[in-house]
């Protein structure tokens, strides 16, 4: 079973690499890169304080929400979802960093 696994994976991040658009890549970088700011932020609070909570919950909230944001615009630019969307790349580009500017005016007013 262990060597199914073994496999299936190498397959799986063969296709990856070769299918995968860079621009793609690139997101899916941030996302792994948000996901982990979150895990960091969480584990600090469950291991050595939460204080000042507001701090945490803008952190954390602040990670989720890139995350968020940064999956609907590989949605949005994914070659195959293009019948899906009206719109360029371009202007999913721009929701993405206008939902970013909006959410960090909201994470620093809730900080204080």
């Amino acid at each position: 079973m262990s060597v199914d696994v073994v496999n299936v994976t190498r397959k799986l991040a063969r296709s990856y690499t070769e299918k995968t658009p860079q621009r793609l890549k690139i997101i899916d970088t941030y996302m792994v890169f948000c996901v982990l700011v979150g895990i960091v932020q969480f584990a600090y609070c469950a291991l050595v304080s939460t204080f000042p909570y507001n701090a945490f919950l803008a952190g954390f909230g602040s990670a989720v929400a890139c995350f968020v944001f940064a999956a609907n615009l590989r949605i949005k630019t994914n070659p195959k979802n293009a019948s899906q969307f009206s719109g360029s790349s371009e202007g999913a580009f721009a929701e993405f960093v206008l939902c970013h500017i909006i959410l960090h005016f909201i994470v620093a007013n809730f900080l204080g």
